[in-house]
């Protein structure tokens, strides 16, 4: 797989967070309605009307109050997830001149650079225009690697940010979260809010049905996402950073130090692990199962794909 069409790329991920953007709310006024015609014994009158009628800016305007708050403080809820900090450019100059070369043969401006304080190698790219991009690296992998390495790994970051792949993730990680949210607080009320008559009971088996339907459909709703999000960006990211360097024996060089070495402990969010440039799952039983759920290609596989290029 060469790196072309980078400008066909990157209008796909702006069509896609579009789509995303429009989309959900359609989804979420479709499983409003759906709950609605549920309960109502798949008859719509004009009660149901008036109740879809009364609900539906409330949800909505929930919706888009979460949306826009993530959308205005995402990078800072990363770095709290992440506890990662500003890299100090004074003692850092080799990680700042590495990045400034690189932006400047793409004619970029310059992203911020975050440092985690963990010996794990890894690193990621997010942010949602230019005055959020962001490249965070640990500790570990700016220590560790030398410097064509640490090259290759900011080029692969730097491609998310040229590609608007980390736009179209975080975009994708909000809406999931707003969903999960919904469902988390539908179950919630129904485990610790059944305290009524019999016939309430009987109301609120009807309910959990119907939530247990609605769950379902944000489930499989939250797995269509995260196949949106394509693992090829993975091997697009790595041939674009092979580009940029010229060197993709150095980046398959990174990729095999990083393998094995990227759990970060000091990250407990699973949307934010999906941003590192690796995230292998733990070996298990299962593994063969969850890899058909995997946010990246296997590192092996990366590193085939680049000493082809």
């Amino acid at each position: 797989m060469a790196y072309v069409g980078l400008y066909s790329q990157v209008r796909s991920n702006n069509f896609k967070s579009t789509l995303l953007l429009v989309g959900f709310p359609t989804v979420i006024v479709a499983s409003v309605w759906l709950v609605l015609f549920i309960l109502s014994e798949f008859k719509w009158e004009q009660e149901q009307t008036d109740v879809f009628l009364r609900v539906l800016p409330i949800v909505v305007g929930a919706v888009a109050l979460w949306f826009l708050i993530a959308y205005l403080f995402n990078s800072k809820m990363i770095e709290f997830a992440t506890h990662s900090h500003t890299l100090d450019r004074q003692n850092n100059m080799r990680v700042y001149n590495l990045v400034e070369n690189l932006c400047m043969s793409q004619g970029r401006k310059m992203p911020k650079i975050q440092i985690i304080e963990s010996d794990a190698l890894n690193a990621f790219a997010s942010g949602l225009n230019e005055k959020t991009y962001t490249i965070t690296l640990t500790r570990g992998i700016i220590n560790k690697l030398n410097d064509a390495e640490l090259e290759g790994v900011i080029a692969h970051e730097l491609a998310h940010i040229i590609n608007k792949d980390v736009r179209l993730l975080i975009i994708s990680i909000i809406f999931v979260g707003i969903l999960g949210f919904i469902v988390q607080v539908l179950f919630r009320t129904l485990i610790y809010g059944n305290r009524g008559s019999s016939s309430d009971r009987k109301k609120d088996g009807r309910l959990i049905i119907v939530v247990l339907i609605v769950s379902a459909l944000a489930y499989l709703l939250t797995i269509l996402f995260r196949f949106a999000l394509s693992r090829k960006r993975e091997y697009l990211a790595d041939a674009a950073a092979a580009e940029m360097t010229k060197r993709p024996d150095a980046l398959a060089s990174a990729l095999r130090k990083i393998s094995g070495h990227s759990e970060v402990e000091e990250v407990s969010s699973s949307d934010v692990k999906s941003m590192f440039i690796s995230n292998e799952p733990k070996a298990n039983a299962f593994s063969a199962i969850t890899g058909l759920f995997a946010t990246h290609p296997p590192i092996q596989k990366r590193i085939a794909f680049l000493e082809q290029v």
